[in-house]
């Protein structure tokens, strides 16, 4: 059953032309596609920054859909190959946000894990925020999506209260 199929290199040359295909791919709703072609991209290119950001992004849009990719930790290692800081911080906050975010459509979950998910993204969108790019509000509006879902959703913390040791 076994095929030996080998994947074919895309040149440099169509580096570009490949990376707005996987964006609009990305819009198109169909991230494996989107996908694939950064993962072609980053074959040729491996520190390929809009590469890098884009498959984060479709990783983190198949979160809702599967889970495979050895999720949030697997796609933060691709976020680690970002040269900026502030992407760094903000991308992963991203991976955070959209992981909690896909946790809470999930049945029978524990809420506190969502809201976990969602506090850590939002300490990640303040240490972006602290790095950003004058005009840049990215971040900011995160962060706010974050505590408005936070809110709608009525996310409380896991209660302590059993844990507390007696005094």
């Amino acid at each position: 059953m076994g095929h030996d199929f080998e994947l074919k290199r895309i040149t440099a040359d169509g580096i570009p032309h490949a990376l707005e295909k996987a964006e609009r791919y990305r819009l198109l709703n169909d991230p494996e596609q989107a996908e694939s072609i950064c993962r072609d991209v980053l074959a040729v290119d491996p520190d390929n920054q809009d590469a890098l950001r884009t498959l984060v992004l479709t990783l983190t849009d198949q979160f809702s859909t599967s889970h495979s990719h050895g999720g949030g930790r697997a796609i933060r290692a691709f976020v680690n190959q970002l040269t900026d800081e502030y992407e760094r911080a903000y991308y992963t906050g991203i991976v955070y946000e959209r992981e909690a975010r896909a946790f809470l459509v999930r049945a029978n979950v524990v809420r506190s894990a969502a809201y976990d998910g969602f506090r850590e993204a939002m300490e990640w969108y303040d240490r972006a925020e602290d790095l950003r790019p004058p005009g840049n509000v990215d971040a900011l509006l995160r962060w706010n999506s974050c505590v408005r879902t936070i809110e709608r959703e009525h996310l409380e913390p896991e209660d302590d209260s059993r844990e507390q040791p007696l005094e």
